[in-house]
């Protein structure tokens, strides 16, 4: 569950079924979803929440800014990064 291409597949199905209804646009695992207006703030939050609970992880909310939080990749990124924290400790 910790491999980044399966988390950034886990990610990206979350956002299609839940942001995208109203998006005409390609989307990929680099497409800017903050910067892009498909995610707002509280959109971020709920994202955040999903991935914490989905992976069981802890994302300092010092980190877990608009910029990690604009892309699937930047996102999967950051949940691997959690969880080979969590295994080293």
């Amino acid at each position: 569950m910790g491999d980044a291409a399966a988390i950034a597949h886990v990610v990206g199905d979350y956002i299609r079924n839940h942001y995208l209804q109203d998006y005409d646009g390609e989307f990929t695992e680099t497409t800017p979803m903050i910067s892009g207006g498909i995610v707002d703030s509280f959109s971020m939050v709920a994202l955040k929440m999903f991935v914490e609970r989905k992976y069981r992880i802890a994302i300092p909310n010092e980190i877990a800014s608009a910029e990690a939080f604009d892309t699937v990749q930047s996102i999967a990124a950051l949940v691997h990064a959690a969880l080979e924290d969590n295994e080293q400790a």
